[in-house]
């Protein structure tokens, strides 16, 4: 006989234990052809437990809660003890090895998205371990419209992997400083998630960001570009001059298009890839970092 779930708010009951969650989605997995489904889906938990290993995190790689396989991906929980060492150094190790194997590969690349999330689940077992919220949640980070914009960007050859952090995680582990990513390598981000109706802060983190997406303002730069010196104009000139360049490092951008730098003629805006810079707070426009142009139609191109 089956159990019988509980009435909500019915009565008092202990708290399931706190698990850590860590789960990957390949990119472009369905787009492969059948042939190579389920190859790929072997191949994505051997990569995972090469980088546990390598991480020296062999002990979770043999202590894993409720593994399961996605199809495209894997999830499992574990001990939370081990999250200041999964976003330091497994989550870079993870990188390599998916760099290093779509160096000598001769099929299809496997490029990752990764969840890390944190919360009470179920884990005496039994059939329902591992399912609740915090698992709901950890997959709908996976599928959060900012880390798929990033790895889509992202050059194939250099990012093969791109992380995002719940909150929960990133204040307990990364603010708290237990482990050694540090807070100036992660990028604050609304994570939604078309026709969910999910909306949560998290963190990205891309351990090898391509030059495009260090030139988009999406992870932070080492020393922040001095403002532009204002520029005299000639009489009877009608261009309008760069003003002074950004100085604050935090904009809130709702529907539309959100410039850093200095602006003057020549930029042509048709929507797209959002990526969103250090302390930037983004809406549903796109967030463009750096000196750009701009200009009526005549001038586009």
């Amino acid at each position: 006989m089956s159990a019988i779930p509980p009435v909500p708010y019915g009565e008092s009951r202990p708290l399931p234990p706190y698990r850590a969650l860590f789960a990957v989605d390949a990119k472009d997995f369905t787009g492969l052809p059948a042939a190579q489904h389920g190859p790929v889906s072997e191949l994505i938990p051997q990569l995972v437990d090469t980088a546990l290993e390598r991480a020296g995190l062999h002990e979770l790689r043999d202590a894993k809660r409720f593994p399961a396989s996605t199809g495209d991906g894997v999830i499992f929980g574990f001990d939370p003890v081990h999250l200041p060492f999964v976003l330091w150094p497994f989550l870079g190790v993870l990188d390599e090895v998916l760099g290093a194997y779509n160096q000598q590969s001769v099929g299809p690349r496997v490029r990752l998205r990764a969840s890390v999330h944190v919360g009470p689940l179920p884990d005496d077992g039994r059939p329902g371990d591992g399912n609740g919220t915090a698992r709901n949640d950890t997959h709908r980070l996976l599928d959060a419209r900012a880390v798929k914009a990033i790895l889509a960007a992202g050059s194939e050859q250099v990012t093969h992997l791109a992380a995002i952090i719940s909150e929960r995680v990133y204040e307990d582990v990364v603010l708290g400083a237990y482990t050694r990513l540090h807070p100036d390598r992660c990028v604050e981000v609304a994570a939604t998630v078309d026709g969910k109706n999910f909306s949560r802060r998290a963190w990205l983190y891309v351990p090898s960001p391509s030059g495009n997406l260090v030139r988009a303002g999406v992870l932070p730069r080492e020393e922040p570009a001095p403002p532009a010196a204002p520029r005299e104009e000639s009489a009877g000139s009608t261009e309008t001059g760069p003003g002074p360049g950004h100085t604050g490092n935090t904009q809130r951008v709702g529907e539309g298009i959100a410039l850093m730098g200095d602006v003057g003629r020549d930029l042509t805006y048709t929507g797209g890839t959002t990526y969103r810079g250090t302390n930037q707070h983004w809406g549903g426009g796109d967030n463009v970092a750096g000196d750009k142009r701009v200009g009526g139609p005549e001038d586009s191109r």
